[in-house]
């Protein structure tokens, strides 16, 4: 048995040509773009530049579409420089890339108190220097219209900081981001009852899409973070009258891309409930939410009708991990991926329901292709999906072609991968899945047995050492010194998802037993935190300050 991965390539017989590679950096991940028809496998080594040791990443992905490999490299450190080596038939390139500094300058500081008109902003900072719009010190800044007005705040400039608000009551969108603005950062908020009623479309409710923050066509390079969003005016209806439409939290339409939206705390009650909590359009399509080199991480996500979060379009070098989603429909939504690749990884699937009354769960993760848009690849690698209450299905019916997974566990009922014959190049193996409808799926690998968790107050589920299980038929067993013959004795046995797992490089370095644990957890490793006090520990001025005027020294 291999002890790492690797991954069959598309074939496309051209000349063979060469172009220079490229990165797209975030906070904590490089996009890797590499223009060649050469089909043969690219791998991948890194390195900061400070350090003499390689590590390895998963090989490119080569799309034959537009003679390109592509891929990412994870779980780095904001503001490092990296040397990176791409080999492919024993020759290297070499270059580097430096990872994004999430701490911003500052050029111009707008001070704003509490108002009950649109804060409207329209003067642009620079990359040297970014416009900031804030609370006075020691001050709470409370922008509410009353539903007068549309929004708290509309955008119209470049390198714009937002930071530390209280945002209410807005007719319709609190934010709005104009079309094409990019480099726009909104951050310790707190974004509460927004919008129209919400409720189905077929009803003549209008309050479909109606966002805490919403950015139009071509918006991109935002950082939406630590932001605590919940309680919009209207609510989402659920699956009992149709498709459900109202609320979402977070919407970006057809965005250029590399977007970071993390550490979210985005909650609300079930008669408030989203639409999808983060999302946008279009699905199916090259373009998308949140379309490329994007992230999206350590969120809190509750209260959602349709999609927790949906990442649709392009999804090409997008990362969605260390989330942790409950009371929601589908979890996460990849309808279409286009070009791909997509990765999905160390995120807690809780709890799932259709409707009010309806228990029944929807899918970990929605699918889909249509026509030229889908067939990306997707990764999916040491997620938790647990029972009871969670999700029915871990993926849905649709088509789901070019979708590899391991690590996860599975703990759904229902089906695990689509049986469309669509689906023939999927590789699913290596996951603890404890239901009985595979589809296509053929996971030679997988784990069996009971599980047991030891839950924690940051809302983690750490897989205890030992669980029982049922040793079926007659046991011979000692009690008191004697041996007795027992009937399906309950056994005290090793957890199998402890070391249960195999090594995936960049994904799971730095594992603690003999082998990686399965799930978004490892023993012995720092625990995943999520929402706003995971980054840092920071503190807003509207949770901090009562007084709304600028207090004198």
């Amino acid at each position: 048995m291999k002890k790492f991965l690797t991954f069959a390539l598309f074939l496309c017989i051209v000349p063979n040509t060469h172009a220079q590679p490229t990165a797209v950096p975030t906070f904590e991940c490089l996009g890797l773009y590499y223009p060649s028809n050469d089909t043969s496998e690219c791998t991948i080594q890194y390195r900061p530049t400070k350090s003499k040791t390689w590590h390895q990443a998963l090989p490119l992905v080569f799309d034959p579409r537009n003679n390109e490999h592509r891929g990412s490299i994870v779980n780095l450190t904001s503001n490092t420089v990296y040397e990176i080596r791409l080999t492919q038939n024993n020759k290297s390139e070499k270059f580097k890339s430096q990872t994004l500094n999430d701490q911003f300058p500052v050029g111009k500081t707008t001070q704003i108190t509490s108002q009950s008109s649109t804060l409207e902003i329209t003067e642009s900072g620079t990359s040297k220097g970014y416009h900031i719009f804030t609370p006075p010190p020691k001050t709470r800044t409370t922008l509410d219209v009353g539903n007068q007005a549309e929004n708290n705040i509309t955008i119209d400039a470049d390198y714009i900081i937002i930071r530390g608000f209280e945002l209410k009551n807005a007719a319709i969108h609190s934010i709005r981001i104009a079309k094409g603005r990019h480099h726009i950062v909104i951050e310790d908020c707190r974004i509460t009852f927004w919008g129209r009623i919400g409720g189905p479309k077929t009803f003549g409710n209008e309050g479909n899409y109606d966002s805490a923050i919403s950015a139009s066509r071509g918006a991109g390079h935002l950082i939406i973070q630590r932001n605590r969003i919940e309680d919009p005016r209207g609510g989402s209806n659920d699956w009992d009258t149709g498709h459900p439409a109202g609320p979402q939290a977070i919407s970006l339409s057809n965005s250029s891309g590399n977007n970071i939206i993390r550490y979210n705390e985005i909650v609300t009650t079930d008669d408030h409930g989203f639409n999808d909590a983060i999302g946008g359009g279009s699905n199916y399509s090259f373009e998308g939410s949140p379309n490329r080199d994007s992230d999206i991480y350590g969120n809190l996500i509750a209260g959602v009708w349709d999609d927790a979060i949906e990442s649709e379009g392009a999804n090409m070098n997008v990362r969605i991990w260390g989330n942790h989603i409950e009371r929601t429909f589908q979890h996460i939504a990849t309808a279409c991926t286009s070009k791909g690749p997509l990765y999905i990884f160390r995120n807690i699937f809780g709890s799932s329901r259709r409707t009010q009354k309806n228990p029944q769960g929807g899918s970990m993760i929605k699918t889909g292709q249509r026509n030229e848009f889908g067939g990306g690849r997707k990764y999916i690698f040491h997620n938790t999906g647990l029972q009871p209450n969670g999700a029915f299905h871990i993926f849905s019916g649709h088509p789901d072609p070019n979708t590899v997974t391991r690590n996860n566990i599975f703990d759904a009922p229902g089906r695990l991968a689509s049986s469309r014959e669509v689906d023939v190049d999927g590789d699913y193996d290596y996951d603890f899945y404890t239901g009985y409808d595979r589809g296509r799926a053929k996971e030679p690998h997988r784990l069996r047995g009971n599980m047991a968790y030891i839950p924690s107050h940051y809302l983690e589920y750490y897989p205890a050492p030992v669980t029982t299980k049922i040793q079926w038929g007659k046991i011979a067993v000692k009690q008191g010194g004697i041996e007795r013959n027992i009937t399906d004795p309950i056994m005290t046995v090793p957890n199998p998802v402890v070391n249960g797992g195999i090594p995936i490089p960049n994904f799971n370095e730095g594992f603690t037993g003999s082998a990686p644990d399965v799930g978004a957890f490892e023993i012995g490793l720092p625990s995943l935190r999520f929402g706003r006090r995971a980054y840092n520990n920071i503190w807003a001025p509207w949770e901090l300050y009562a007084n709304e005027q600028p207090t004198q020294e």
